[in-house]
């Protein structure tokens, strides 16, 4: 664990030395939530609407988001030949993953957080249950991590990663997207997300360890 940590410390101090991903995620996170609230904004302030599109818009927001600073995870390794000294460490690939993982999510997170405030003074919006919604947005973002890491090394060496990249990680994060709506709806309007919330931990568990074995395979 401490292996996986050290890596996670290296990309996010780099990152907060310069803060280039963070504050691109963040603007484009800003930007999808302007559009929205300017497609939207004859229901501000309207809590029954907002709360029909809330989900939708908000999982649209953190996924945008956050494939962008995937998109980037590897591929400054790469260019920096960074990639090559990670493979000769004498550690074990999953501890690779884990730690571009963690440093990820730590971006997320950050982003979320900054996100939701935003979004209620655009909407004129009070969200209630906050902690619930903070639950279901943690397990939705590992969920979407846990693969996004994975087909990210995947796609490092492709012609058309630009591409490849959202193609193959929104496939495979569709049955992902059909739970966490519902689960994100379902605490807005402050009913029980409990069965969801089951769904996502099975989501997050067995894909990040599928991911976890075929990472090895990827990164060669």
């Amino acid at each position: 664990m401490k292996r996986c940590i050290a890596i996670a410390e290296k990309d996010l101090t780099a990152e907060f030395r310069t803060k280039q991903m963070l504050n691109s995620m963040l603007m484009f996170a800003f930007l999808i939530l302007l559009i929205f609230s300017f497609s939207f904004e004859d229901l501000r302030g309207s809590h029954d609407r907002i709360t029909e599109l809330a989900p939708g818009m908000l999982w649209i927001t953190f996924m945008f988001a956050g494939m962008l600073g995937l998109s980037r995870s590897f591929a400054l390794e790469q260019e920096e030949n960074c990639i090559e000294g990670l493979k000769l460490c004498p550690v074990d690939r999953s501890a690779i993953y884990v730690g571009k993982m963690l440093s990820s999510l730590v971006l997320m997170l950050i982003i979320e957080a900054i996100t939701i405030p935003i979004f209620m003074v655009l909407f004129d919006y009070t969200i209630p249950n906050m902690f619930w919604l903070a639950l279901v947005i943690l397990l939705g973002t590992i969920g979407f991590l846990a693969v996004g890491t994975l087909i990210s090394a995947l796609t490092l060496n492709a012609q058309t990663r630009e591409i490849l990249l959202p193609v193959l990680l929104f496939s495979v994060l569709f049955p992902l997207i059909m739970v966490l709506v519902p689960a994100t709806a379902n605490v807005l309007t402050q009913t029980s997300a409990i069965p969801e919330i089951r769904l996502l931990c099975v989501y997050d568990i067995v894909f990040f360890l599928i991911s976890l074995i075929a990472f090895e395979y990827a990164i060669e």
